[in-house]
């Protein structure tokens, strides 16, 4: 599974949603599905502009967590 840890990025930048959602062009309710980890995909544009305005790594933002067995 692949975890999305947008909101602590956000949090230790101190910008809320919809700053970010203008800064980087996507509607809020987007960023809120991709916040709230129901995405299904993210675009490289999409994650590119996040780490621009994020001044942040990939990494920073997504995380792989194995499934438990």
């Amino acid at each position: 599974m692949i975890r999305v840890n947008l909101d602590v990025v956000m949090a230790m930048r101190k910008m809320g949603s919809g700053e970010l959602a203008e800064k980087i062009e996507l509607t809020p309710a987007n960023l809120s599905i991709l916040k709230n980890n129901k995405a299904k995909a993210i675009r490289f544009s999409t994650l590119d502009a996040l780490c621009k305005e994020l001044n942040c790594q990939p990494g920073d933002v997504l995380e792989y967590v194995p499934d438990e067995q």
